[in-house]
């Protein structure tokens, strides 16, 4: 797999590609970013002022040449149904889809998805109707760029029947992972999910002297974790699955390498399970920063997402340090700063951002039928630090939003705090001289 988190490899070097299936698991609660996930799926949390979780992996998968991409939902699915059907239309001539298979009751079967496993399983009639070779499972909530080809050719050169994606972590990180032990040709021995006590920890670490081969310039002791990247050969995929097991990470992996050739792929680019709300709220933050981790501005590799056609966004002498700004904002004498505004932000006189993950709204106020008492975005002469503003939400004149003082994790009329941040809910209205 890819060293870096910059463009892909180009074709050239490589022979031609097998027919490849990819499912991305798109129907987590994702109860760690609540309140984001309060109406809609995790894949769908705005990420970047302008995408969605979701646009990564699709993302990933139409740079890499993969265009037969299935989508699995079943929480809060409404609004990613929505983002998916506005997106991604293929043409007729190249044979693509991004296709939503929503959890459904069966005469057989009345049960949701129990897992990532089960979610696969239980689509698979649809999925052996494609005429493929591989499958690639897709988690739909991380942050990074990878060439699959790369992850592909490996896999086939070596014969594995399952490849996992794996990323070097620290001990601290490793606990909240899937974490293997591998032979030295790759082979995974051992699969632990999310180790937790110290010994057991210790029987995982990653031989020094296999660094060099895996290109890791390090003196630091790492581990191998799951990236809930998957690369399945077909028939193994459906062999596999022909079980009550319900996850991949805690059931089928460990079992696998019993019975299969089980081998980890190592990558060392960027890569981020947004999981918690302080994990989104510094993944967009780093967008603000001179040289971000992950680049958008890749024109070799795009990120792609639902076309808007907004104006330009208009600044009335606003004074803006380390800001990224999606298209159609208004901005007029705001002192904003190490902050990223959504689309149709809107920030009025006198008020100072700092550290503030604006996600916009979908549409300006002028469109809206029913006038509302306060206006969309945010009001006059306001302070707002820390915080994270979901979408649609209204922010009165001479409010003061803050974590300072307060305990991290704390549940108000009209915001929430989690992770040391502040959180006003989508749609929420925040009156007019509030503090938080």
């Amino acid at each position: 797999m890819s060293t870096s988190s910059h463009s892909p490899k180009s074709t050239t070097g490589y022979t031609e590609m097998p027919e490849i299936l990819s499912i991305i698991m798109g129907g987590g609660q994702g109860s760690r970013l609540y309140p984001l996930t309060k109406e809609r799926s995790k894949p769908a949390v705005p990420l970047a002022g302008k995408y969605r979780l979701v646009d990564i992996p699709i993302s990933n998968c139409i740079n890499s040449g993969l265009k037969k991409i299935y989508l699995l939902t079943q929480f809060n699915s409404a609004s990613l149904h929505r983002h998916i059907s506005q997106s991604y239309k293929f043409d007729p001539f190249t044979g693509g889809f991004v296709e939503i298979l929503a959890a459904e009751q069966t005469p057989t079967d009345t049960s949701w998805y129990q897992g990532t496993a089960d979610a696969v399983r239980k689509n698979c009639l649809h999925f052996k109707n494609n005429k493929f070779e591989h499958a690639l499972i897709l988690s739909g909530d991380q942050l990074y760029r990878i060439d699959f080809r790369e992850l592909i050719h490996k896999h086939i050169d070596i014969g594995a029947d399952l490849t996992v994606a794996t990323i070097p972590v620290d001990r601290e990180a490793a606990r909240g992972f899937g974490i293997m032990h591998t032979a030295p040709d790759g082979r995974i021995t051992q699969f632990v999910e999310k180790p937790q006590e110290d010994e057991l920890l210790n029987t995982l670490t990653l031989p020094k002297q296999s660094y060099s081969e895996y290109g890791i310039e390090s003196d630091s002791e790492l581990f191998l974790a799951s990236m809930g990247i998957y690369l399945f050969k077909r028939e193994v995929l459906f062999d596999l699955l022909n079980n009550n097991m319900t996850d991949f990470g805690k059931h089928i992996i460990p079992s696998a390498i019993n019975t299969h050739n089980v081998y980890s792929s190592v990558y060392q680019g960027y890569w981020e399970d947004i999981g918690t709300i302080k994990s989104f709220f510094e993944a967009n933050l780093d967008l603000v920063t001179d040289k971000p981790n992950f680049n958008f501005f890749d024109e070799r590799s795009p990120i792609f997402t639902r076309p808007r056609f907004l104006p330009a966004s208009k600044l009335n002498s606003a004074n803006l340090d380390r800001v990224v700004l999606s298209d159609g904002c208004i901005l007029t004498q705001a002192t904003i700063s190490h902050s990223l505004l959504g689309v149709r932000t809107v920030v009025r006189e006198g008020s100072r951002l700092h550290r503030v993950v604006v996600m916009g709204a979908d549409y300006y106020d002028q469109e809206n039928s029913v006038p509302a008492p306060i206006s969309m975005g945010i009001g006059r002469n306001c302070t707002i630090e820390n915080a994270i503003i979901d979408k649609n939400a209204r922010i009165g004149d001479n409010c003061k939003i803050s974590p300072e003082g307060k305990p991290p994790h704390l549940d108000g009329e009209n915001y929430y705090i989690r992770d040391g941040i502040v959180i006003i809910p989508k749609g929420a209205i925040v009156d007019h001289n509030t503090t938080i």
